[in-house]
C-alpha cells in the first residue's frame, strides 16, 4: 500500500489508521525495545518490566511458598506499569497530534534514568519502578496497526490473534473492518508474527549487551526512541 492511500483514521490510543509501512516499523521498533528492556529487567532484578502476567505468576508462586518479601518484589512492577499506562493515556488524550513524539521522549527519559540507576547503584526497587512505569507509557504509544490491535509487551495476546487469523484465513472468512483489498487475515498474521520475532530479537539483544556494555545497556533503546521521536511526523 502506498503512503498516499494512508488516511489518518487512527494514529494513537483508541483512534485508528490504515496499515502502512511507517506504522509497521514504528510498532516493530517499540516491540524491540519492550523485549530488550524486559530481558534487562529479568537479568538484573528478577522481574519483568512489561510482562505483567509473568510478574503475577511469580508473585503468586512466592506467596504460595510463604515468601512474602519475594512476592512483594515480584508484584511491585504491576502498579508502576499501571501508573505508566494511566499517564500515557492522559497524555494521548490531551494532545493526539504530538502524543507519539512526547510518549517516545518520556520513555527515553525513563530509560536514561535507568542508566543513571545502574551507574549510581540505586536500590533495585527504584529501578524497577522507573522501568515498569516507562514500559507502561510505551504500551500506550502504539495500540493498533491499521485495523489490527497489537500489544507491544503482551506477546501471548499477539500470538493468540495470529493463530485466529491463520484459522480464519484457511476458512477464507472476511476480515472485520478491513482497510482495503490487501488487508487480509494472512497479512495480519504476518504482522503479528513479525512483532513476536522482533520482541524475541530485542530480548536476545538485551541479554547479550548486558555483559558487554554493563551500566550503559539501556542507553541504546533510549537513543532509539529519541530517533523515532525525531523521524515520526505529528498526526494530522
Amino acid at each position: 500500500m502506498s503512503d498516499a492511500t494512508d488516511q489518518p483514521l487512527r494514529a494513537f490510543g483508541k483512534t485508528t489508521v490504515p496499515l502502512s509501512s511507517s506504522q509497521r516499523w514504528s510498532a516493530l521498533g517499540r516491540v524491540l525495545i519492550s523485549g530488550y528492556v524486559d530481558s534487562y529487567a529479568v537479568l538484573h532484578f528478577g522481574v519483568f518490566a512489561s510482562f505483567m502476567t509473568g510478574n503475577t505468576t511469580l508473585g503468586g508462586l512466592h506467596a504460595g511458598q510463604s515468601d512474602l518479601a519475594a512476592a512483594a518484589h515480584s508484584l511491585l512492577p504491576i502498579p508502576c506499569f499501571l501508573l505508566g499506562i494511566l499517564g500515557g493515556t492522559l497524555l494521548v488524550q490531551a494532545d493526539r497530534n504530538h502524543a507519539l513524539r512526547r510518549l517516545s521522549l518520556l520513555v527515553a527519559t525513563g530509560l536514561t534514568a535507568g542508566v543513571a540507576g545502574a551507574y549510581f547503584a540505586w536500590p533495585g526497587w527504584m529501578s524497577i519502578t522507573v522501568l515498569s512505569m516507562s514500559m507502561g507509557v510505551l504500551n500506550t504509544s502504539v495500540t493498533r496497526v491499521g485495523g489490527q490491535a497489537v500489544s507491544l509487551g503482551f506477546m501471548t495476546g499477539d500470538l493468540n490473534n495470529l493463530a485466529q487469523h491463520l484459522a480464519l484465513g484457511i476458512r477464507r472468512a472476511p476480515v472485520d473492518q478491513a482497510q482495503d483489498s490487501q488487508d487480509t487475515h494472512w497479512r495480519r498474521a504476518g504482522l503479528l508474527g513479525s512483532l513476536w520475532v522482533t520482541f524475541l530479537v530485542g530480548a536476545v539483544l538485551g541479554a547479550a549487551l548486558v555483559s558487554r556494555v554493563a551500566v550503559w545497556t539501556l542507553l541504546m533503546p533510549a537513543l532509539m526512541l529519541v530517533g523515532l521521536a525525531t523521524l515520526e511526523p505529528a498526526a494530522e
